[in-house]
């Protein structure tokens, strides 16, 4: 049942990214999903937009850290996001990892580097909710071969 749930939510989120215009997140989403036993579920992504994504390079064996670099374990609404505090740091769903929140309200809320542009994206999926950013998420270089 869980395993259904979770397939249900993860076709419900990625058709509303498609739905804005947010294909290749979406895409890297379904990859993850075809080559992993990760649990799509109970998560917040931050999903650059497609100009952005294909400005960089990512390896397979580092699609699951990108993925789960730009996430929060835990279902957020930008109703929900917007509570948190400027300087709030906050785990990304990938192990070492944390997002610093910079709230200066709807209009300039920031997630590390990136600007939230298109709140609320994922709307469908009640376990899975996304939020459109201006750029990827910066760790250095955290999504080549050479860095952990």
């Amino acid at each position: 049942m869980s395993q259904t749930l979770n397939h249900t939510n993860l076709i419900a989120a990625v058709g509303d990214m498609r739905a804005q215009s947010f294909y290749g997140f979406a895409i890297l989403l379904q990859m993850l999903n075809a080559t992993t036993q990760l649990t799509l579920r109970d998560i917040t992504f931050f999903i650059p937009l497609d100009p952005q994504l294909s400005n960089i390079s990512i390896s397979t064996d580092r699609l699951e850290s990108f993925v789960l670099s730009h996430s929060i374990v835990m279902p957020l609404q930008f109703s929900d996001l917007i509570r948190f505090p400027t300087g709030s740091i906050v785990p990304s769903g990938y192990r070492n990892r944390m997002i610093r929140i910079h709230n200066h309200g709807r209009g300039h809320f920031l997630v590390n580097n990136a600007a939230v542009t298109v709140p609320n994206v994922c709307s469908s999926s009640e376990g899975i909710k996304c939020h459109g950013i201006d750029k990827v998420l910066d760790y250095g270089n955290a999504y080549d071969n050479h860095n952990n």
